[in-house]
């Protein structure tokens, strides 16, 4: 990990810190999220995870590995199936039932309602 970065954050602000647009990323992404349930956030050293029974969304920062990112944040979406979109930076398929989903994100307004229709497809996957 790059030096300057939490080691051990124990929220979004802590693993945010020092990055104003990432933060607003995460504040608009749950701020879109509320309106379908609840979900649970868990804060790793590399990762703010979204869950319900299991995780359907991650918000990580590419800048703690590599020196120069294309995105300030990068959010990660699992669901049951591929879905087509040239937005994606890198999709993968884990595992049998898992399609994972990479988004790289420069601002807020990037969170817009077809992202909220797969993260909608994501919460409702991870039941």
């Amino acid at each position: 990990m790059t030096a300057g970065w939490p080691s051990d954050p124990q929220s979004p602000e802590e693993f945010f810190a020092g990055h104003n647009d990432a933060l607003l990323i995460y504040e608009r992404a749950i701020s879109m999220l509320k309106a379908l349930g609840p979900f649970e956030v868990r804060v790793t050293k590399s990762q703010v995870g979204l869950r319900r029974r299991r995780a359907f969304a991650f918000l990580w920062m590419p800048g703690r590995w590599l020196p120069h990112p294309d995105a300030d944040v990068v959010l990660s979406i699992a669901v049951d199936r591929p879905i087509v979109s040239t937005r994606s930076k890198e999709v993968v398929h884990p595992a049998k039932n898992t399609w994972m989903h990479h988004l790289e994100v420069r601002s807020p307004d990037d969170l817009d309602d077809e992202v909220l229709s797969w993260l909608t497809a994501a919460w409702e996957c991870a039941g």
